[in-house]
């Protein structure tokens, strides 16, 4: 298995596991039973999203058509870092 997007939040796993399904890739969301946990494990990065190794390169040109791989918006104003609207 490989891992192909790491999730910031279950509908965020579930939005890529379902849109490599669509192009006929199989994909597996790890890290579900995880989320109620406590203690010791991490905040962030529990969720991953996997596919066998033979799928990984149509997996990665299938999260790019879903817009998945793009970096996120800059929230800040007039891209002055660290400054948000009020």
């Amino acid at each position: 298995m490989q891992l192909v997007y790491r999730a910031q939040n279950l509908i965020d796993a579930h939005l890529a596991k379902h849109a490599l399904e669509d192009a006929g890739i199989p994909a597996f969301v790890f890290g579900e039973s995880l989320l109620g946990g406590a203690g010791e494990l991490p905040l962030f990065g529990v969720l991953r999203v996997c596919v066998p190794d033979a799928w990984e390169p149509q997996a990665d040109a299938a999260l790019q058509a879903a817009g998945l791989r793009e970096p996120p918006a800059d929230p800040a104003p007039d891209g002055v870092p660290g400054l948000l609207p009020a």
